[in-house]
């Protein structure tokens, strides 16, 4: 190459700029496009909480003087204890890819379990408590064992032990609502702190454990694993079955526990309103995943989505709508919520 041609080359480079100045460079409009793909995963990372906070702002404008009052708040965060567990034992089966539509019934034996042990049986409170959560895991281990063992489908299993529970727990019942009187589950329960029942921060304190599982230990990244490709994660040597059976197992405990709050803050329970938990917990854990990890099941997203529901209930509730609204919503939040998952997930999987 001569003088002349390195220096017309030079003069062409110059012209082109530094996008076509050297071979193999980046283009210009790097940073611009990282900036608005990070701004668009921000977005949709908090449009749950974003429409939220403009469900509370309209709420607040149409009936100020009923949804702004500190017993409205104290409603909606406060009467979700039950609907919170149910909710994060359902995302244990789903993080692994199961399902588990056992999980409101499994709470509704529980807190029967409590209520006829104490009652007419005579058993002590914390005793009866402990016998209701063991049978919710003995119930846990035993859709595991039909699922995982036999090879059952999870839908119709869990289905079907749903509708085994809520016979049981009407029969145990006499047919009727059951009641206690305790005062030791009933502080421990529903013990005001900061205008909220205790139960509230318990399950706050569970969501906050879930997602340090979740995110930051070997298990969480395994769940994960298995719920993303079980086959996968067998030949990359992740136990893929006990797994499984840990959600199934988790599951339940957390229901359990569920119904023991549920029986302790409200004093009684009919067994026959068990089935109607099981909706909105599906609504949420699925409306969970199209906030903080779209498209993946979390329990921050859960929690959110949990009083984002109740905010829309009783704020409709507040402006003269029937109780046919309640199944109205949350089947339309558990339809949208499908949707964005299904759309999420499929971004993710092209990207």
């Amino acid at each position: 190459m001569t003088a002349n041609d390195s220096l017309t080359t030079s003069k062409d480079e110059r012209k082109a700029g530094p996008a076509t100045a050297v071979a193999g460079s980046p283009p210009q409009d790097t940073e611009p496009g990282r900036g608005r793909a990070l701004a668009a995963d921000t977005a949709r990372r908090g449009s749950l909480i974003v429409v939220w906070a403009l469900l509370f702002l309209t709420f607040g404008l149409l009936t100020p003087d009923k949804f702004l009052t500190v017993g409205t708040l104290q409603t909606i965060f406060g009467s979700q204890q039950a609907l919170v567990f149910i909710a994060l034992g359902a995302l244990c089966a789903f993080a692994v890819g199961e399902f588990d539509f056992s999980v409101a019934a499994v709470a509704g034996l529980s807190a029967t379990l409590v209520a006829v042990l104490v009652s007419d049986g005579g058993l002590d409170v914390w005793l009866a408590a402990l016998v209701a959560v063991v049978t919710a895991v003995g119930i846990g281990a035993f859709n595991a064992l039909l699922i995982i063992k036999i090879g059952i489908n999870p839908i119709v299993t869990t289905l079907g032990v749903a509708t085994l529970l809520t016979g049981i727990s009407s029969r145990i019942s006499n047919g009727g609502s059951v009641f206690l009187e305790s005062p030791a589950l009933t502080r421990f329960a529903a013990t005001d702190i900061l205008g909220l029942p205790v139960s509230f921060f318990y399950g706050l304190a569970v969501a906050v454990l879930f997602t340090y599982v979740m995110t930051s230990t070997p298990l969480g990244r395994h769940m994960l694993f298995v719920g993303s490709n079980r086959n996968v994660a067998r030949l990359a040597m992740v136990r893929v079955n006990r797994i499984r059976l840990g959600a199934y197992l988790a599951s339940s405990l957390l229901c359990g526990i569920g119904g023991v709050l549920l029986v302790g803050s409200v004093g009684g329970f009919d067994p026959a309103s068990a089935p109607s938990y099981l909706l909105p917990a599906l609504s949420a854990t699925f409306l969970g995943t199209a906030v903080i990890q779209p498209g993946r099941f979390n329990p921050a997203g859960s929690m959110i989505a949990i009083y984002f529901l109740a905010t829309g209930i009783v704020g409709l509730q507040l402006l003269g709508f029937a109780g046919w609204i309640s199944d109205v919503f949350y089947g339309s939040a558990l339809i949208i919520a499908i949707v964005l998952s299904t759309l999420f997930r499929r971004d993710r999987r092209q990207s």
